[in-house]
């Protein structure tokens, strides 16, 4: 097993601990991981993105130029990474952040309205944790508890009692996403 992902937003939106998260939740399950995030001043308010890679076998390189996921949440995030998606690869939007249609018809698309559902919740900030669910719900590769290791690990303990909260986010996620296009 061999997945490439990038992981694009603005920042803020909780792009790169959400790599971080589907990092640790590889290391859990002894896979061979590599989290490689690029970001600059952008990290609060620019686009920011991750690039993640859980494989069986060791990494050679954590710099990928195509991927088999992609997860744009914002229209520049869409703009820059819809065409690097492989053939058949799967390409994720938040329907909040996106304006234009995806143009190629050789991916499968997947829409999770994670914004609309995270202001329902009536906590924004779980927004990331709604999108990681459509990704595992579509792609299972990382078991959801260790998914919830990872995601302890992750959070400053002062934070540890938020983890049901977003363990519930992340199954609303694997409900809400719906495929809007399959590859031809």
């Amino acid at each position: 097993m061999l997945q490439e992902i990038v992981i694009s937003g603005f920042g803020g939106q909780g792009v790169l601990s959400m790599g971080k998260i589907l990092a640790y939740s590889g290391m859990m399950e002894e896979k061979e991981v590599s989290w490689f995030p690029a970001y600059g001043p952008e990290q609060r308010g620019g686009t920011a993105n991750v690039t993640v890679i859980i494989s069986d076998e060791a990494i050679s390189s954590p710099v990928v130029n195509q991927f088999d996921i992609a997860i744009v949440l914002n229209q520049p995030s869409l703009e820059k990474f819809e065409s690097r998606v492989k053939p058949g690869g799967a390409l994720i939007y938040d329907g909040y952040g996106i304006h234009k249609k995806v143009e190629r018809t050789d991916i499968n698309v997947f829409k999770v309205n994670a914004m609309d559902e995270s202001m329902k919740m009536d906590n924004t900030r779980v927004f990331n944790m709604i999108i990681l669910g459509g990704l595992l719900k579509i792609s299972p590769m990382v078991e959801l508890e260790n998914v919830m290791k990872g995601l302890k690990e992750s959070l400053p303990e002062r934070h540890h009692k938020l983890l049901p909260m977003n363990e519930a986010a992340i199954l609303r996620g694997m409900e809400l996403v719906e495929q809007e296009q399959q590859a031809v």
